[in-house]
């Protein structure tokens, strides 16, 4: 349901602007970025004062691009910040190679020094690698989760569009950007500023840290049946130990006949075609995400022999896991 038309919302303006300090990392999400800071200068512009302020930052104080391939002027480089300042690092393209330790170093003394930090898109990934997600909730893009999962077990990865856990902050990427700087406005100048900025973005449906990044099963394979999404939530669920199709069918008091023609006549695939691709999508992933040898690529995917699963990978994929990991790069060791 459409919000209700309101009057431009009363804020008494704070002492001094809240400030952001917006850390472009090369090939950054240009729409992460701009979500979160577009919600911010439309908070100022509705509430006719200054409440926030920012900056833009890159490692070396050098012009960034975006992964768009547009270049950005920045304001400095990776001095000590006041320490009421928020630190949003903004991410995207091949992010574990942007984690040099000069970065990382950096981070870690702003977190030392109270800073709150967030990762916009995949910078959560380099908010883990400065150890300042350990023992907290956070969340990367979907495609990024995987290989997060292997690599972070001392966070408490979600599946949420954003998390905001403590001075710690995460985002999905997309548009969840905006979402999380909507919770922030609503926070510091409540809920009616956050709703009217909203608006001015044309911006619906504000998602909470409870919503999923994902869309629902139903919705992403373009089906409505109960059986069938519970089967493939339960694939998703169970990557590493696949489950046979006999246990699958109990599970939803099914036959395995039955089971082979729900798949057959809605997706065109048997289950176990679907679950081998699933499992293969995980692996690759992993392969170009991650610094994990090919073999415990396999064995977190369900491969038991390392000769099945490069099989079934060029089958998929015309290549083989070691030449899809030689093309795309080793990750750069810090």
């Amino acid at each position: 349901m459409p919000r209700a038309e309101a009057q431009t919302p009363v804020v008494d303006p704070p002492a001094k602007p809240r400030r952001f300090v917006f850390l472009l990392v090369r090939d950054f999400s240009l729409l992460s970025f701009a979500g979160a800071i577009d919600a911010l200068r439309l908070a100022n512009r509705t509430a006719g004062a200054r409440l926030y302020d920012w900056q833009l930052i890159s490692e070396g104080g050098e012009p960034i691009n975006a992964s768009c391939g547009s270049v950005f002027q920045v304001d400095g480089g990776l001095d000590d910040l006041p320490r009421d300042e928020v630190v949003l690092v903004c991410a995207g393209l091949d992010v574990e190679d942007k984690a040099s330790p000069k970065l990382l170093a950096w981070l870690r003394k702003q977190a030392r020094r109270g800073l709150a930090v967030g990762g916009l898109c995949t910078a959560g990934y380099l908010l883990a690698r400065a150890g300042l997600l350990d023992g907290k909730r956070a969340t990367i893009h979907w495609e990024n989760a995987d290989s997060f999962s292997e690599e972070f077990e001392d966070v408490r990865l979600t599946k949420t569009v954003f998390v905001h856990d403590g001075n710690r902050m995460t985002t999905a990427g997309g548009t969840a950007s905006i979402d999380l700087a909507l919770q922030i406005i609503a926070e510091d100048h409540g809920e009616e500023l956050a709703n009217t900025v909203a608006d001015q973005l044309i911006y619906s449906s504000i998602r909470t840290d409870q919503d999923t990044q994902r869309l629902s099963i139903p919705t992403r394979i373009g089906v409505r049946h109960p059986k069938l999404s519970r089967v493939i939530q339960i694939m998703e669920q169970n990557l590493e130990e696949p489950i046979s199709p006999a246990l699958l069918a109990d599970e939803v008091v099914l036959s395995t006949r039955q089971l082979e023609r729900l798949f057959r006549r809605y997706l065109n695939r048997s289950p176990k075609r679907y679950y081998m691709e699933l499992r293969l999508q995980k692996a690759r992933n992993l392969l170009m995400q991650t610094d994990m040898s090919v073999i415990n690529v396999a064995l977190a995917c369900g491969f038991t022999s390392p000769s099945h699963f490069s099989k079934c990978y060029r089958a998929q994929y015309q290549t083989t896991p070691y030449r899809e990991r030689g093309s795309h790069g080793t990750r750069l060791s810090v």
